[in-house]
């Protein structure tokens, strides 16, 4: 199967994300649609999801959160980011939904 949720670009890659805020516990939990589907304990209030899923984005890439940037989905639960500084295939390595779920 190839992943096509993580794409790359000129600075790093573009990554899209399915978010289900205000769930159990914050986790990958697989793809949907050829994105990412991460769940989030943050719910979707005032964009706290959105600074919430930066920071376990930063976390698990072990990069600083300045490197992610929000593109498109401020108010969705589909979003793209962009992070620089890696490519496509090193966020898909580090982001593998089948050794988080």
């Amino acid at each position: 199967m190839t992943d096509t949720y993580a794409k790359d670009t000129p600075d790093g890659c573009t990554l899209q994300v399915r978010i289900h805020p205000g769930a159990r516990k914050n986790a990958i939990t697989g793809i949907h649609d050829a994105a990412l589907k991460i769940s989030l304990t943050t719910p979707p209030i005032e964009g706290r999801a959105n600074q919430a899923l930066i920071a376990f984005l930063a976390d698990q890439l072990r990069i600083p959160k300045s490197r992610i940037t929000l593109l498109t989905g401020t108010t969705s639960r589909s979003k793209t980011l962009r992070i620089t500084g890696k490519s496509a295939a090193e966020v898909q390595a580090a982001l593998d939904p089948t050794t988080f779920c």
